[in-house]
């Protein structure tokens, strides 16, 4: 009887220890999955998600992250490359509605966004999703990719910014079918409530007219603009830039 008791305790406790031990190894073995994944994150990423999260954002609301990623480590790429003289990023995002503020000025030296704006499409691009894009002449759509800033002109919009498409059959006939930054009536918040949309241009991202003065002069004179679109894939967009 005595020996039964012994017997039965001995089994709860030596039951009691595998099953705390099996505890242990499971949350031991969650950890070193959690610092493999960590591990395996570079050192590009970890800096794109210190700068994201150090963002100042202004009384502004911030660009979504994935959109932010790969522009910011376009940037990177490009400052090696000695392409960039200012450090101030433009993002568009053409994957939200052309109804939102989807184009963000970032200045990098500070981690301050300094503005948030809408921002036009091209006519054969979409409607009010942009969803298809050109680099030929004629096309009407938008470019994607990375540009660099060129120089101020007054053109039959008004002051206008000139770009250089960087990344070859992507962009790179931007300058020679005048997709430039300018303003425009269209792009406006009373245009939307009147045409449930945006206007559209030509393929040029167009801002609003109160707003195109302090942004172009704050981002002319060889700062990067990164048009964004889920469709591409971010290999496509690094290897573009490598070659």
């Amino acid at each position: 009887m005595i020996y039964s008791a012994f017997l039965t305790i001995a089994l709860f406790f030596l039951s009691s220890f595998s099953i705390n031990n099996s505890v242990s190894e499971e949350n031991k073995n969650r950890k070193n999955k959690f610092e493999h994944a960590t591990n395996l994150k570079s050192k590009a990423d970890l800096i794109v998600e210190s700068v994201y999260n150090n963002l100042n954002a202004n009384q502004f609301i911030l660009p979504q992250f994935d959109s932010f990623s790969e522009a910011l480590k376009g940037y990177y790429k490009l400052k090696e490359k000695g392409l960039v003289k200012k450090e101030i990023l433009t993002l568009v995002d053409f994957s939200l509605s052309s109804n939102t503020k989807r184009l963000w000025v970032i200045d990098l030296a500070t981690n301050t966004v300094l503005f948030q704006s809408l921002v036009a499409h091209g006519r054969n691009t979409g409607e009010e999703f942009a969803t298809n894009f050109s680099n030929k002449t004629s096309s009407f759509q938008s470019s994607l990719g990375f540009y660099v800033t060129g120089e101020v002109y007054k053109g039959k919009h008004g002051l206008s910014l000139k770009l250089d498409g960087l990344e070859k059959g992507i962009n790179c006939n931007a300058r020679s079918r005048a997709v430039v930054i300018h303003g425009a009536d269209y792009v406006s918040e009373s245009f939307i409530r009147q045409h449930k949309r945006l206007g559209r241009s030509q393929g040029c991202p167009a801002l609003p007219n109160d707003l195109t003065l302090p942004i172009i002069n704050t981002i002319k004179e060889q700062s990067i603009l990164f048009i964004y679109h889920p469709s591409r894939k971010s290999e496509e967009i690094i290897e573009k830039l490598s070659s």
